[in-house]
């Protein structure tokens, strides 16, 4: 029975693997995260600068580099893909569904382990930011294992093991802090020491192993920030000071959001264990007798969760993936209760989920009227039919599940729950690929690949498109546009055009060039030039003004020559004409700057 309940976990743990790996090549990268998170860790390959991250050749100081030296690793040795650019997350979220099942299985036993996994793996936000490429994923795995190495070791008798264990804790703590800064001591700092006031119990401080750990934590972290800072003076006030202090406490990123703002991802995110997530946290905190001995292990479970919530509810910076530490921890707490709830319990708990496939049915069906844009109109119909698939496969396995409960039957209802709600996870990111070409320049990259030759300038004009640089596999000059490369530009001004002006000035002397601009942008710079050069033929030699979002018009009296290469709804993509060559009269013998001869 044992060898035949072994074989079913192992069948278990593959299919789930397979759904979780399946489409990281599939669908196209989109912006912002994903271009420039694929983007980075490219330029490091191709600078073989990996210190200093740089994002289109500017440095970028927002996150620290570990995830950048995976994705970069891996770019070595398979290659540029779009599968490579989501590895690091991939992996680091099926690491953290084994993480808690390993958890589960040392803290309270065979049961809680596997169902912790099958819920942890199956929640709708864990799947999704499982499968798009930021960094919280990463994090979320080394904070876990940082938390799961302090429980360990806490319910740990013998000081040895407890000593290793901490190490092993405080070793993870390191790499999250590589992974995404200061929350990596920060967060499980705080939530340790609410824990301790919470529970009147500041022994465990004690039990800290503070002198190894912290030389542990110091000779992962210190090496690169002082390697960084020794060759980027300017890193130190960038990195701690703006994007820790600044990001939190201000609306400076333009990401402020209400309080309530994470009630709604925290309802849909925990698909389709909602209902059990909110009876598991009430009973945890209502349980006065939890058996646990030195260390409450559920209670610092739930002190965690419930912190990692509040903490980014205050915060001035909110986004979905902000929340993800929280979902290991809850699971854990969940797999318990299921183990020790009747299937018909969890049956009711699990019911008023199928309005919510319902109302994802509906949705899909008609999905084309939620579109703003021709464009949008015409792709939405393709998205719909993938997600009347997964809103099928979705209501199918609840109403199966269900029944099984019924039936008393609870592992099997539970294992079917979960694989058809990661399943219709899948499908539904997957055919969101119908319409990603609205946020990814993959197709504008496969239109003029032919035409971009190494080595020529490629400018882009009043926009960045994040994907694009990862596709093309190549750099641009910005002009007149900073945004999050603002710090970079400031540190270089060299590398960027700060006015459409200037571009028309440097544009006129090159003898090849690119350069992709918005659709309405190119439409107003060849009118403000034509204008322009009629102005200058009257003797006005006058020049508009310019503002973010507007093309500017030049001075120098003629037209920019530009040949459209690509053109669609959004962005259009030029090049200087070959019959296009400037004549500059202070070179020797007028010939065209570019040309041979020319100085």
């Amino acid at each position: 029975m044992s060898r035949i309940l072994t074989r079913w976990i192992w069948l278990l743990l593959a299919a789930i693997a397979l759904i979780w790996f399946a489409n990281l090549e599939y669908r196209t990268l989109v912006k912002p995260d994903e271009g420039r998170y694929a983007e980075i860790p490219r330029e490091m390959v191709a600078s073989g600068d990996w210190v200093t991250p740089r994002l289109n050749e500017l440095k970028y100081f927002e996150k620290p580099p570990l995830q950048y030296w995976a994705t970069a690793t891996a770019y070595t040795l398979f290659g540029e893909h779009q599968w490579t650019s989501r590895l690091w997350t991939g992996l680091t979220g099926f690491a953290g569904i084994l993480l808690v099942w390993f958890a589960g299985l040392r803290l309270f036993g065979r049961e809680t382990a596997g169902y912790a996994a099958l819920l942890l793996s199956s929640s709708l936000l864990y799947v999704m930011m499982g499968h798009i490429n930021t960094l919280d994923m990463g994090v979320t795995f080394f904070l876990t294992l940082g938390i799961v190495g302090l429980l360990l070791a806490q319910a740990q008798a013998d000081v040895g093991k407890r000593r290793n264990r901490m190490l092993l804790a405080w070793a993870a703590l390191a790499l999250a802090v590589l992974s995404k800064g200061l929350m990596g001591l920060v967060l499980p700092g705080a939530a340790l020491f609410i824990y301790c006031v919470v529970q009147r119990d500041f022994g465990v401080l004690k039990r800290m192993h503070w002198l190894p750990g912290l030389a542990v934590f110091l000779a992962i972290t210190v090496p690169w920030f002082l390697l960084v800072m020794k060759a980027n003076p300017e890193f130190f006030e960038r990195f701690f000071i703006y994007e820790h202090y600044t990001r939190f406490t201000t609306k400076d990123l333009g990401r402020y959001q209400p309080w309530y703002y994470f009630i709604p991802i925290l309802l849909a995110g925990a698909l389709p264990w909602t209902v059990l997530m909110f009876d598991t946290m009430w009973r945890t905190l209502r349980n006065r007798k939890l058996p646990d001995t030195m260390f409450s292990t559920q209670r610092f479970l739930l002190v965690w969760a419930v912190f990692i919530y509040v903490f980014f509810s205050i915060s001035g910076s909110k986004l979905p993936s902000y929340l993800l530490p929280m979902l290991p921890a809850l699971a854990l707490l969940m797999g318990k209760r299921i183990a020790g709830m009747r299937a018909r319990v969890l049956l009711w708990q699990v019911a008023p989920v199928v309005p919510v496939a319902l109302l994802l049915l509906g949705l899909a069906v008609n999905v084309d009227k939620l579109a703003d844009t021709p464009s949008q109109a015409e792709l939405y119909p393709h998205y719909g039919e993938w997600l009347v698939v997964a809103a099928m496969i979705m209501l199918t396995g609840l109403l199966t599940g269900m029944l099984l409960l019924w039936l008393e039957m609870k592992s099997i209802a539970v294992a079917i729950l979960a694989l058809s709600a990661l399943l219709s996870a899948q499908i539904g990111l997957s055919g969101y690929n119908t319409v990603a070409q609205e946020r990814s320049a993959k197709h504008i990259a496969e239109a003029i690949r032919g035409e971009v030759t190494a080595g020529v300038p490629f400018y882009s004009v009043l926009t960045y498109e994040q994907t694009l640089p990862f596709y093309l596999q190549r750099t641009f000059t910005l002009v007149q546009y900073q945004d999050e490369m603002a710090f970079g530009i400031r540190q270089e001004p060299q590398r960027w055009i700060p006015t459409i002006e200037e571009f028309a000035k440097v544009w006129a002397t090159q003898r090849e060039a690119f350069a992709i601009m918005p659709a309405y942008v190119y439409a107003q710079l060849q009118a403000a030039s034509a204008g322009s050069g009629q102005a200058a033929s009257a003797g006005s030699g006058q020049a508009a003004s310019t503002s973010s979002g507007q093309a500017a018009s030049t001075s120098s009296g003629q037209g920019l020559e530009m040949e459209i290469i690509f053109e669609d709804a959004q962005h259009i993509v030029v090049k200087k004409p070959a019959s296009a060559i400037t004549i500059n009269p202070l070179s020797p013998g007028g010939k065209g700057v570019g040309e041979k001869g020319a100085p």
